[in-house]
C-alpha cells in the first residue's frame, strides 16, 4: 500500500468585523432579554432572537482543514469546532500549477480572470500557496497554507505541477 497522505489545518484569524458582529449579537441578546419583561408578545420575539444568536454565534469561529490523499486535495470548513463541511475537492490531474503566493511561476496567470477561493488563516506572517485550477473556460485560484509534509506529498505525486520558488 503506497498511499501518499497528509493533512494540515489552520484557524481563521478573527477580524474587526467578526468582533463587531459578536458584540452586536451579545447586545441584541441583552436587549431581547430586557424586552421579555415588557409583555408576552415580546417574550416570543426575544426567544426567537436568542435562539438565532445561539445558532449563529459559534459559526463565526472558522477553521480550515486540508487533506491530501493520492492526488486528491480536500478542503473542509469547520465552524464552531462542531460542524464540518467539505468546501472543495480537487484532483491534481486538473491542476495547472501550485506555487507560493507571489512566486514568479504564477506571473503568467496574472492576466487571467479567476475566481478566488481563500482557505487561509489571513495571518500576515503565514506563507500561503496558490493552486491554479482550470475547468473549461474558468480558472480558479485557491489560496491555502499547507505544511511541509503536504507539499512533499504533492510534489511526489505531481512533481511538474509544484514550484517552490
Amino acid at each position: 500500500m503506497n498511499e501518499l497522505y497528509a493533512e494540515a489545518g489552520v484557524k481563521r484569524k478573527e477580524t474587526a468585523g467578526t468582533y463587531a458582529i459578536r458584540f452586536l449579537l451579545i447586545f441584541v441578546a441583552f436587549v431581547a432579554f430586557l424586552l421579555t419583561f415588557q409583555n408576552s408578545i415580546l417574550l416570543f420575539v426575544s426567544a426567537i432572537l436568542i435562539v438565532a444568536i445561539i445558532y449563529f454565534f459559534p459559526r463565526l469561529s472558522v477553521e480550515y482543514e486540508y487533506v491530501f490523499c493520492d492526488g486528491q486535495l480536500d478542503f473542509d470548513k469547520i465552524m464552531g469546532n462542531a460542524k464540518r463541511k467539505t468546501a472543495l475537492k480537487i484532483d491534481f490531474e486538473q491542476v495547472e500549477i501550485m506555487a507560493p503566493k507571489g512566486s514568479h511561476a504564477l506571473d503568467s496567470y496574472n492576466h487571467v480572470k479567476t475566481v478566488v477561493k481563500d482557505f487561509t488563516s489571513r495571518d500576515k506572517n503565514a506563507k500561503p500557496y496558490v493552486i491554479i485550477l482550470r475547468e473549461g473556460d474558468t480558472a480558479t485560484k485557491i489560496l491555502f497554507e499547507p505544511n511541509e509534509k503536504m507539499i512533499n506529498c504533492i510534489k511526489l505525486k505531481s512533481p511538474r505541477k509544484v514550484s517552490q520558488y
